[in-house]
C-alpha cells in the first residue's frame, strides 16, 4: 500500500519522484549554485577530445591586491616624509651644528688712587656713591622689548634674552657663586661644548684669555671678603640681534656694586663697596634656544679696587675699606708668545668711589 500522500496506484514512471534516486548526485541546493564561480570554455576549446563544457575559474584575490597597494603607498607616503623632515626640521642635528668657539675672556683689574673709603653702614655708602640709583639684585637685569627677526619668532627672542638674563643671575648675584663655594648654577646653562673649558678654568685657572675663572662668573677671593649686604646694586642692558639665518647673538653690559667687609669680622667693621663691569655676549643655535642653554662667546670684565699686581685669573682680590695699592704692575707679558693674553691694569677714577 503506498503511503498517505502517494497517488492510488503509485508514483508514475517518469514523474518527478520516480526517478529521485537516479538523480539524487546531480541536484543542487540553491546556495551551491550561488556559490559556484563557472567559466564557459570557448568553441575551439570544447573541439578537444574529452574536455569538460565548464571549468572552474580561480578565485579572485581582488581584496588582497588592493591591501597590498595601499599598504606599499603608506611606505612610500612614510619614507618620503622621514626624508623631507631629515632636510627641513627645525632643530639642526649635532652633526651640522656649527661648532662652539672657544670663550674669549679679558679681566682688567682698576687699582685705586688712594685709600679705599669706607663706612659702617652699606646703605650709607651707597647712597653717596655713582650706585644710588640702581636697582637691587634682578631688579637691575630688565627685559627689553622684544620682536621677531627674519628667521626667528618674537618667542624665540624672548626665550634667547631670558636664558641670558639667568647665567646673568646665576654668575653674578648667587651669594653661593660669589664666595667660590659653587660653580654649578652657571655650569648648568652653559651649552656642552663649553664644559671641558669651563671646568678647566676653574681646575687650572690661567690669565691666557681662555681659562679665567672670573671670566665666567664674579667670584671674590673668600679668605678676604664677605658680603656685607645681599642687596647687590645692578644696573645694565640686554639686546638680542639675529647674526644670520641660524643665530642669535644677545650683548648685555652690565655693573654690580657689592658691600663688602673682612672676612671673619663683625657686623661693625668698616664697609667698602666693590665695583664689577661685566660685558658678555652669549650666541644661540636653535637647540639652544630648545633647550634652555647658553655659549658665551665673550667676556669683558672690569673690577676695582684692585692691586694690579695681584693675581685675578682664580679670584677676584678686592681691596677693602682703608687699604691702597701695593705698588706693581700687572704681571709681564712677552711678545715672543704669541698664544698668550696680554696682562692688563687700568686705575679707578676717584668719580667711581662713594663721597664719605
Amino acid at each position: 500500500m503506498g503511503g498517505p500522500g502517494d497517488p492510488p496506484e503509485g508514483t508514475p514512471e517518469g514523474g518527478p519522484g520516480g526517478a529521485e534516486d537516479e538523480y539524487r548526485s546531480v541536484v543542487f541546493d540553491e546556495s551551491f549554485i550561488r556559490a559556484a564561480r563557472l567559466q564557459e570554455y570557448s568553441a575551439e576549446e570544447r573541439m578537444a577530445d574529452h574536455a569538460p563544457a565548464v571549468r572552474r575559474r580561480p578565485p579572485l584575490h581582488r581584496g588582497l591586491t588592493r591591501q597590498l597597494l595601499v599598504l606599499v603607498l603608506l611606505i612610500a607616503v612614510a619614507f618620503g616624509t622621514a626624508v623631507y623632515m631629515g632636510v627641513r626640521h627645525p632643530y639642526s642635528s649635532p652633526e651640522s651644528r656649527r661648532a662652539v668657539e672657544p670663550v674669549r675672556m679679558t679681566v682688567i683689574p682698576l687699582a685705586p688712587q688712594g685709600k679705599v673709603p669706607g663706612g659702617t653702614n652699606a646703605e650709607a655708602l651707597y647712597a653717596h656713591s655713582p650706585a644710588a640709583q640702581f636697582d637691587v639684585g634682578a631688579e637691575g637685569i630688565p627685559l627689553p622689548a622684544s620682536r621677531n627677526t627674519a628667521h626667528f619668532s618674537d618667542s624665540q627672542v624672548v626665550a634667547a634674552l631670558t636664558t641670558a638674563k639667568d647665567y646673568i643671575v646665576r654668575s653674578s648675584l648667587y651669594p653661593e657663586v660669589l664666595t667660590g663655594r659653587q660653580v654649578g648654577p652657571a655650569r648648568a646653562l652653559l651649552d656642552s661644548a663649553q664644559l671641558d673649558q669651563f671646568d678647566q678654568s676653574f681646575d687650572h685657572p690661567a690669565a691666557d684669555g681662555r681659562h679665567a675663572a672670573t671670566g665666567w662668573l664674579v667670584r671674590l677671593d673668600p679668605a678676604r671678603a664677605q658680603l656685607a649686604d645681599d642687596r647687590i646694586r645692578v644696573q645694565g642692558n640686554l639686546q638680542a640681534t639675529e647674526t644670520d639665518s641660524a643665530t642669535l647673538e644677545v650683548t648685555a653690559d652690565h655693573t654690580f656694586v657689592y658691600a663688602l667687609r673682612p672676612t671673619g669680622s663683625a657686623a661693625g667693621a668698616p664697609v667698602s663697596l666693590f665695583t664689577v663691569r661685566r660685558e658678555l655676549t652669549f650666541r644661540f643655535d636653535r637647540d639652544d634656544l630648545r633647550t634652555h642653554q647658553v655659549q658665551l662667546v665673550a667676556a669683558y670684565v672690569e673690577a676695582g679696587p684692585m692691586a694690579c699686581a695681584e693675581e685675578s685669573a682664580a679670584y677676584l682680590r678686592p681691596l677693602l675699606a682703608g687699604q691702597t695699592a701695593r705698588t706693581g704692575g700687572p704681571a709681564g707679558t712677552n711678545p715672543y708668545e704669541t698664544d698668550s693674553a696680554t696682562a692688563l691694569c687700568g686705575t679707578l677714577a676717584t668719580a667711581a668711589q662713594p663721597k664719605v
